[in-house]
């Protein structure tokens, strides 16, 4: 998975290279792969409710739940995720070396995101999902539980592509995109604006963002830091000033807004 970074964010050559922006024939294969992973676990669930007994309120109840569930574990994991690339490894660390280079990259070119290929953001989550929960679905005949890996692992493997969308700008946005922006289903530029503000230390969920408040707010992400600091000794680069990679977006750099 991360043996081609070809689409992964250059610092020093993202506004040369716009060949990069294309995802190569790998990432497109993994995220095939993603998709297919979400597909199944829905699919199946749905098979095994209609070779069962009648669908009654009760199992539509469970199904509604656990696709909330999903939702929101979905904006609370890939938030965390987030803040972990942020702030630990390197462009050297395996399998996720190149999408930490892109997030120290995409600090100070935000816009550029909007400008990749799906495929070419989505590629490395794809294939984790891919590994992680294809086997669940092959084994589990529990449609309650399919049907929320299907929403979960969905949501996951679109959420960059979900940030990406709040970095575009709105009359570029499909309609359909832009209406679920509006109520507050995906994330919008003016929920994920203070992420690219130093110190760059708040707001990482950026699927729906509605965990941001409570992880802000009751400083749980620091919480960890400091923990994590306590055993390892590592510091998160948040708390280096100034973070000399991460310049602050200038006008021009914002997505013009209608």
């Amino acid at each position: 998975m991360a043996a081609s970074t070809k689409t992964n964010l250059s610092i020093s050559s993202v506004h040369d290279d716009h060949s990069q922006y294309k995802a190569t024939w790998t990432q497109r294969a993994w995220f095939a792969s993603g998709c297919a992973t979400v597909l199944i676990s829905l699919a199946k669930s749905m098979l095994i409710l209609t070779a069962g007994a009648p669908t009654v309120p009760r199992t539509l109840l469970h199904l509604t739940m656990a696709a909330i569930l999903g939702y929101l574990l979905a904006d609370l994991s890939t938030g965390i995720y987030h803040w972990a690339i942020d702030n630990y490894g390197s462009a050297e660390t395996p399998v996720f070396g190149a999408q930490i280079e892109s997030f120290r990259a995409h600090h100070q070119y935000p816009s550029e995101i909007s400008k990749f290929e799906t495929a070419g953001i989505t590629y490395i989550m794809a294939g984790v999902l891919t590994v992680a929960f294809l086997p669940v679905n092959l084994f589990s005949n529990d449609p309650i539980f399919l049907w929320f890996v299907g929403v979960l692992t969905g949501f996951v493997l679109f959420t960059l592509k979900i940030h990406a969308w709040s970095h575009t700008p709105r009359r570029k946005l499909p309609p359909v995109v832009a209406a679920l922006q509006d109520a507050g289903v995906f994330l919008r530029w003016s929920q994920h604006t203070a992420h690219h503000r130093p110190p760059f230390n708040s707001s990482y969920c950026v699927m729906s963002g509605i965990w941001n408040r409570v992880l802000d707010e009751y400083k749980v992400l620091l919480g960890l830091e400091v923990a994590l600091f306590r055993v390892t000794g590592v510091k998160p680069r948040s708390w280096s000033e100034p973070i000399s990679e991460w310049k602050p977006m200038t006008q021009d750099e914002q997505p013009v807004r209608n």
